[in-house]
């Protein structure tokens, strides 16, 4: 087996692909961003990268607060334009017909189609070459009823998600196990190896 090597690239994949709120319900924006993730689960801390020419870096530098809204694929054009086209031009909830609703601890609102969504507020910005970190501490989250089930155990497997890799849009697929799969395998006397052939 050969390796091709290229220069150093953003080539992590697949990303999430959510839509985040920021400004306030009155003067709300949308954006989407593929650069996106956890930072820490104590405390709940997760980080968006956003250019800084984009119309939504000034008003989550100034005001201090997003919220991170899951997109389910089914709205992979909306959330395309949402990330393509510029909010200081155009109402991109008006014209998607997306639905805004208040958010419960910070001003930007929440996507109300989407399945979760987190409220967050920045405790600190990075300058990282073509795009700006906000670290921010997830300080509430909001779930579609439909996604927990009767036990409240909440079912984003249902939620059939989007997700980016290297300039495409797929959805998530079929669930493969859980943490600690490779622990309950090995009790069984089945350990995971990969089975090499010979070329």
């Amino acid at each position: 087996m050969s390796r091709i090597h290229w220069k150093g690239s953003a080539l992590l994949a697949p990303v999430p692909s959510v839509m985040v709120t920021c400004g306030t319900d009155e003067m709300a924006n949308i954006i989407t961003i593929g650069w996106c993730g956890v930072l820490s689960t104590r405390p709940a801390r997760l980080y968006i990268s956003v250019r800084p020419e984009r119309h939504s870096h000034d008003i989550i530098k100034q005001n201090g607060e997003f919220v991170v809204n899951l997109t389910p694929a089914s709205f992979v054009e909306i959330s395309d334009y949402c990330g393509t086209v510029t909010g200081r031009c155009v109402d991109k909830a008006e014209k998607t017909g997306l639905t805004l609703i208040p958010s419960e601890n910070v001003a930007p609102p929440t996507i109300e189609d989407c399945p979760l969504a987190l409220e967050c507020k920045v405790f600190s910005t990075v300058d990282s070459g073509s795009h700006t970190i906000f670290m921010a501490d997830i300080v509430s989250v909001s779930v579609d009823e439909k996604y927990v089930d009767d036990s409240g155990r909440l079912r984003l497997d249902l939620a059939d998600l989007l997700v980016f890799s290297h300039g495409e849009y797929f959805k998530l697929g079929k669930k493969l196990g859980k943490i600690g799969l490779s622990m309950e395998n090995k009790k069984k006397g089945k350990v995971a190896h990969i089975s090499k052939v010979r070329r």
